[in-house]
């Protein structure tokens, strides 16, 4: 494909974007103003025209099936292998350094990752051996998370003034020292971890700063603290950082998005080249002429007229509903009509503010027999069946892994009771061994009662089986082995509740998976790298995405796509905007 040609189908600040010179630049790109073409076209110039090196290269996104589709899109533009270049999200970048640099980072080299049901198991425990239950566990793994964003370890959390902090910090460092202990690491660690190393390994870092001669970042309004502080610390004096963003589509402040970041942008990078792209290739002029009028509302902004050449377009309508019912029978009417018109139901979108606004709008669309899809499913790898394979796998991988541990030690149901997990729970608290070394230790010194030791060792004995199993095997030959080998495939079978034959199926395609799985980075065996894949790249379990149903979602899972026909549920004082925003707005103020 011609790279010239197809520059020039660009717009002019499209075109001005792509082909500035090399620079520190940040791009202020509108919805549906064409922002992800002008990433990949700006690589494939660097690549072409700039003759960078695909090496040099870091492109960086907020999520795998961005990261996925940037990849495929430069393929298309320059010839170049998608393994030669550095495009993930920020966890993905940071989990790969990681792996590179275990050594540094003071990790073992086969570290695992927790995802949030694994912290939240582990924090349950923590909370149990202290003794103290007045905090939820998704509470405290949000105060963790949060801090973590921040850049702050426990030592650094501040206990004055607040109430629950002291209990919090606590079971922040009793947290940080479990994870230590047992060879693991959050979401948060990956990107706090390699923070560190820009800091604490100057040499590191500079080596890295040569290497990554042009950074760049996708939807950059919502880096958090930590994030950008990653960012400035890789991307030295001769780098050039190419950041896309919108101040306007900011809409992760509650999970710690910093859309300040970029008005700190200017500051930070006195040199910075600044881009507008107004044009709109998404929508009318009549939406646009609406959503200009709204977000010229908000504080600080940096400034963008969105405009669209495609017309004025159909008029937005409003209806105003008695109550939730017969909103949603007005807005199910309306989709009938539209069906009956001709037009595939999957290009009708519903968007609400919360997830439980999707109850009414299920109701009637059930009621009417039309097939519907709501986005925010459970996830594949994060189904019960597939976590607790994943688990045995991760014992076989770490023995150490005491969350793995917890997780099968009496799963498939073994006999192995509250009492005598507390019991290794103890020891392990007071000898600072994982649970499954403090196990082998009280099986050979004989501190278990008979029924105890006799599950137990039975448990001891497969694990060490399944470990004999799998070693030199291929990685589909493992998962096979753990799923089998384990008995899990049998218990799930026997399933009462009458989902066995799914959960059946979900664990072959596990092991299907397994055998698809492409392993690329070369200095890590296939089980560690098949594990890490699972925890940063879970599936989506929402089916058939491209059946014809109706499409229900929450605005934050709607941005970035578009539908022909949406409706906006909820328009109403203290849901959308939600009361909670609009207290935080006046906070701030």
């Amino acid at each position: 494909m011609n790279l010239e040609r197809q520059i020039e189908r660009l717009n002019p600040p499209q075109r001005e974007a792509v082909t500035v010179p090399g620079q520190t630049a940040l791009v202020v790109a509108g919805a549906g103003s064409g922002k992800t073409r002008v990433l990949t076209h700006r690589i494939a110039w660097l690549i072409d025209v700039e003759r960078a090196a695909p090496a040099e290269i870091l492109a960086v996104t907020f999520t795998n099936k961005a990261a996925a589709e940037m990849r495929e899109r430069i393929g298309e533009l320059v010839a170049v292998s998608p393994r030669a270049l550095w495009v993930g999200t920020f966890h993905g970048i940071a989990h790969r350094l990681l792996r590179a640099h275990w050594r540094e980072a003071g990790l073992p080299e086969t570290f695992q990752i927790l995802d949030s049901d694994d912290q939240q198991r582990l924090i349950k425990r923590l909370m149990r051996e202290l003794g103290d239950d007045s905090l939820k566990p998704a509470a405290v793994a949000s105060f963790i998370n949060a801090r973590k964003d921040e850049g702050q370890r426990a030592r650094h959390v501040d206990t004055q003034g607040f109430a629950d902090r002291a209990l919090l910090a606590e079971l922040y460092r009793r947290y940080e020292a479990a994870c230590e202990r047992g060879g693991m690491v959050d979401f948060g660690e990956l990107l706090l971890r390699s923070n560190e190393l820009w800091v604490q390994q100057p040499a590191l870092r500079d080596h890295y700063r040569r290497r990554f001669r042009h950074i760049l970042v996708d939807e950059f309004q919502d880096t958090n603290t930590l994030q950008y502080a990653w960012l400035r610390n890789l991307a030295g004096p001769d780098s050039s950082l190419f950041a896309v963003g919108d101040d306007d589509q900011s809409i992760y402040g509650w999970r710690g998005a910093k859309v300040e970041n970029m008005r700190e942008f200017e500051r930070h990078f006195p040199a910075v080249k600044v881009i507008r792209l107004e044009q709109n290739y998404r929508s009318t002029g009549t939406i646009l002429a609406a959503a200009n009028a709204l977000i010229a509302n908000n504080r600080e902004r940096l400034g963008k007229n969105l405009w669209s050449d495609a017309g004025q377009g159909e008029p937005i309508r409003l209806y105003a509903a008695y109550n939730e019912q017969d909103e949603a029978r007005f807005v199910v009417e309306q989709i009938e009509a539209w069906a009956a018109a001709g037009n595939p139901r999957s290009e009708v979108a519903i968007l609400y503010r919360s997830n439980a606004q999707s109850r009414a709008f299920e109701e009637q669309l059930m009621a009417r027999r039309i097939k519907y899809r709501v986005y925010g499913g459970q996830r594949f790898f994060d189904r019960a069946e597939i976590r607790d394979a994943l688990a045995y796998l991760r014992l076989i991988a770490n023995p150490a892994d005491d969350t793995a541990f917890e997780r099968v030690v009496n799963q498939p149901p073994r006999g192995i009771g509250d009492k005598t997990l507390d019991t290794l729970r103890s020891e392990a608290r007071a000898s600072g061994l994982p649970l499954w070394q403090v196990m082998t230790r009280l099986l050979e010194g004989g501190g278990l009662a008979a029924r105890a030791a006799s599950a137990l060792g039975g448990f001891a004995r497969l694990i060490g089986e399944l470990r004999a199993a799998c070693q030199g095997q291929p990685l589909m030959d493992q998962a096979t082995v753990a799923v089998h080998g384990s008995g899990l495939k049998d218990h799930y079978a026997k399933d009462p509740d009458g989902r066995g034959e799914g959960r059946v199926e979900n664990l072959d395609e596990l092991v299907n998976a397994a055998s698809l799985f492409v392993n690329e980075d070369e200095d890590l065996d296939a089980l560690t790298a098949f594990l890490s894949h699972a925890a940063l790249e879970a599936g989506d379990a929402q089916g058939d995405a491209g059946a014809d149903c109706v499409q229900l979602m929450t605005l934050h899972s709607a941005k970035g796509l578009e539908f022909p026909l949406v409706f906006l549920a909820g328009v109403e004082e203290g849901l959308f905007p939600h009361q909670r925003s609009t207290e935080d707005q006046i906070g701030r103020a």
